[in-house]
């Protein structure tokens, strides 16, 4: 496709696709989802308890569980129960995904 300057330009992203990766990175747009994926990322394991995260972050715990749920749901984390505590677990294949469609 030929731009209005001459060039040669690829088409744009589809919508679905643009809406789908743009969701991706609503989940990620927080600060302290950020802090809370580090915190996990930084675990043995790559994984986490709930009870070690709400220390770590600067908020209360009902908060820290609202972002994990973000986080959760967004496909980026796993939630096991074990016990009374939850353990959260990055997925690293849908955070590779998201690594792979950012510029650069």
């Amino acid at each position: 496709m030929r731009t209005p300057c001459g060039s040669t330009a690829p088409p744009p992203l589809a919508g679905d696709e643009a809406r789908r990766r743009a969701d991706l990175l609503k989940a990620l747009a927080d600060p302290v989802r950020l802090q809370l994926l580090s915190v996990i990322e930084e675990s043995d394991g790559h994984e986490a308890c709930v009870c070690d995260m709400t220390d770590r972050v600067d908020v209360a715990q009902p908060t820290v569980s609202h972002h994990l749920k973000v986080l959760v749901e967004a496909g980026l984390l796993h939630r096991e129960r074990r016990g009374s505590w939850a353990w959260f677990r990055l997925d690293t294949a849908r955070l590779a995904e998201i690594r792979a469609f950012l510029p650069g």
